[in-house]
């Protein structure tokens, strides 16, 4: 029998194949330090050794860390309370589209659609993912329609969208945003913390952008190298932050902002972006650590540095609220904890408890899902933990 390789290693007799850390050195030694953007858009996503195509993923069991969707059913069921109510607020469109970008392994659409939703017969549940390792799992969760399906045909003569006979939830998964003209609801869940970032750091009065190099002595592996940051990038980390101590260093959130753009044209007229994610502004970062808001994750644990290990752990940063607005103003940023109360979380819990008494006696599996409503809540409310996420929305006119 043949050996098995490693999560990254070769089948023995083969070559070995580069690891993430040298073929991102031998990229700097062919074109100088690069932009950290670069080196996380490797170590994440590059298909032949980022962390997510890999293996990577979250997960109570089989993941490297927990979003609210895993912590059960509740936030979920949560979430269909809200498209419900923004249904009804679009007029209850048909078909009612909604993007989960950023969806992972599908646990937020497998939540929503259990809780039986009043939209389910319009709802086109679009699952956006870029990692194909991911996706692979949306088939084996969810029933999976053509992505044709998931909108609405268009006449060509009226350019008015053609009635559908078919009747949802209809589940989809694709690669990147769909191209639609909305209106839709984007929803990204934990998205925009995982998007490659720069960093910046105050040093004699002048912003200086944290490069990637190569170390000078043998061994030394990563290392980081200042270089002038300029241009419209520096502007903009001045007008938000007026008085940076020297030191201080904040994210650069450019493919964040890039983000929010291609998903306000998804949504559409009518439409809605929701972001769920920690999140700080610029200048209340530069005044904290980079080691409070850049973090690394790996089987549920913090992991190495953030240059050590590509490939092999996920690396994510606080969203710079203030950065991404400049894209366009949100119409509300709440934390978490108001948001999910403002959409009934407490009517549930109170709903599971009463269901719990009546069945206890019984014990069987409807039972014990009521009474862990109690404790999910207690997590998802969590004011030092998930309950200090922020919700962040956006409306298009």
């Amino acid at each position: 029998m043949g050996h098995r390789a490693g999560r990254h290693g070769a089948v023995r007799g083969e070559h070995r194949a580069l690891t993430v850390t040298e073929r991102i050195a031998s990229e700097i030694r062919r074109h100088g330090p690069l932009p950290l953007e670069r080196v996380l858009e490797v170590a994440l996503y590059d298909r032949a050794g980022g962390f997510y195509e890999t293996g990577g993923r979250s997960g109570r069991r089989q993941g490297d860390f927990m979003t609210s969707p895993e912590v059960g059913p509740l936030f979920g069921a949560v979430v269909a309370r809200a498209l419900d109510g923004w249904w009804r607020a679009m007029g209850s469109p048909d078909p009612f589209v909604v993007v989960d970008a950023g969806a992972g392994p599908g646990t937020l659409c497998q939540t929503v659609l259990a809780s039986d939703p009043d939209c389910a017969p319009a709802l086109r549940y679009v699952l956006v993912e870029r990692s194909a390792a991911q996706r692979r799992l949306h088939g084996e969760r969810l029933r999976l329609e053509d992505p044709a399906l998931a909108f609405a045909p268009v006449d060509p003569d009226t350019e008015a969208p053609v009635p559908e006979a078919v009747r949802g939830p209809i589940c989809v998964s694709m690669a990147e945003l769909p191209r639609v003209t909305g209106p839709a609801v984007v929803l990204a869940n934990e998205l925009l913390d995982n998007l490659p970032f720069g960093l910046a750091e105050r040093r004699s009065g002048e912003w200086q952008e944290v490069r990637v190099d190569v170390g000078r002595t043998a061994g030394a592996g990563l290392t980081e190298r200042l270089v002038p940051l300029g241009g419209e990038r520096a502007e903009l980390l001045d007008r938000l932050v007026p008085d940076p101590a020297d030191g201080a260093r904040v994210p650069l959130q450019d493919a964040a902002r890039a983000w929010l753009r291609d998903a306000l044209a998804v949504a559409g007229p009518g439409g809605r972006v929701v972001v769920i994610d920690y999140a700080a502004t610029t200048a209340e970062l530069a005044r904290r650590p980079q080691g409070q808001w850049v973090r690394t994750y790996r089987g549920h644990r913090h992991g190495a540095g953030f240059l050590d290990e590509l490939g092999e752990q996920d690396v994510t940063c606080e969203v710079a609220v203030d950065q991404i607005a400049t894209v366009k103003r949100p119409a509300s940023d709440q934390a978490q904890a108001a948001w999910l109360r403002a959409w009934g979380i407490d009517e549930l819990v109170a709903e599971g408890r009463d269901r719990w008494n009546e069945r206890a006696h019984v014990g069987d599996l409807a039972a014990l899902a009521a009474r862990s409503r109690v404790g999910e809540a207690e997590a998802l409310l969590d004011p030092s933990g998930l309950g200090r996420f922020r919700v962040v929305e956006w409306t298009v006119g």
